[in-house]
């Protein structure tokens, strides 16, 4: 198989087990630290086998590379409490939404700690994605059975959703600080952090019982949020990105917000509002702008190109 069409098949394949992880989050009905401990948990010794099988353990006996690791590891784990609690606040589709604004607090530390151009092009995006979150905010989701529940922290969930974006910056800006380290590595050590910042919280002494088959069921779902969704991404997504170029991997990444979005309608019958669906299109149009390094002003003129052939 050609390497690109692999690679292909990989991302989208990552991205689409990713956009199914709040149905795991809501459908386990275990409290949110209980869920990122036991990700972490089946996480690590998924990772851990396959950083063996690669060879790449010895590798952490370098300080540096744990520290570092570690600290993008407690950013990594915040940013899962945080979006995790925003699902049953704003909705799996809004804080996914909001989510996506991730990309715009990296350029803004990139801007405040590494020197980086903030130029008048990501201006641009940044004031269309904030125009996003602002329809997003005007009205609340409709249907669903617990559409009440939602209304009440509407609010709170979209701030939950921004914090975790923040939290995902933070860990990608100290990330950068370890290229040419094997990406699998690097996740082994953050979902270890996670294992020790988590345990003294995790309501371990009321784990779900195997009896019955409520239990076994619940147990299913931790599992493959840590072997699937934590483990088997990681592989199949750090697989991609090393056989694509940078543009593609851009715009295979946001099939992870669209099926986040028709699970959520799916399985739990959130429907967003126009206006809020123009949010998010607005969020995700300037997330690919910024990704994929285009120029609005460019997309402008094409547009008017476009309608004047008309």
């Amino acid at each position: 198989m050609d390497t690109k069409v692999r690679g292909t098949l990989e991302m989208t394949a990552a991205m689409g087990i990713s956009g199914t992880i709040g149905w795991f989050v809501i459908a386990s009905r275990q409290p949110v630290i209980d869920v990122v401990f036991w990700r972490c948990v089946f996480g690590a010794g998924t990772l851990l086998a396959v950083c063996a099988a690669l060879g790449l353990l010895p590798r952490l006996r370098s300080p540096r590379l744990v520290g570092i690791a570690a600290l993008g590891g407690m950013a990594i784990v915040a940013n899962w409490l945080l979006l995790f609690a925003a699902y049953s606040r704003a909705s799996i589709s809004v804080a996914t939404a909001v989510y996506n604004t991730q990309p715009f607090m990296l350029v803004g530390l990139g801007a405040l700690f590494f020197g980086e151009r903030f130029t008048l092009t990501k201006l641009t995006w940044l004031s269309l994605a904030f125009a996003g979150v602002l329809l997003i905010v005007q009205a609340k989701p409709d249907g669903g059975s617990d559409a009440a529940i939602i209304g009440a922290h509407y609010f709170s969930g979209i701030a939950l959703a921004f914090g975790a974006a923040f939290c995902y910056a933070v860990a990608a800006a100290i990330t950068k600080k370890l290229a040419g380290t094997p990406p699998h590595l690097i996740a082994l050590i953050q979902v270890c952090v996670g294992i020790v910042m988590l345990a003294p919280f995790a309501h371990l002494m009321h784990l779900p019982s195997i009896a019955g088959g409520e239990g076994l069921r619940t147990w299913a779902i931790l599992a493959v949020a840590g072997v699937v969704h934590t483990g088997l991404v990681y592989i199949l997504l750090y697989g991609a990105i090393q056989k694509l170029p940078t543009h593609l991997t851009g715009s295979l990444s946001f099939i992870y917000p669209v099926v986040a979005i028709t699970v959520d309608f799916l399985a739990f019958g959130h429907r967003l509002h126009p206006i809020q669906l123009a949010g998010v299109a607005a969020i995700l149009l300037a997330a690919a702008g910024m990704n994929l390094g285009w120029s609005p002003w460019q997309i402008l003129e094409r547009a008017r190109a476009a309608r004047a052939i008309r």
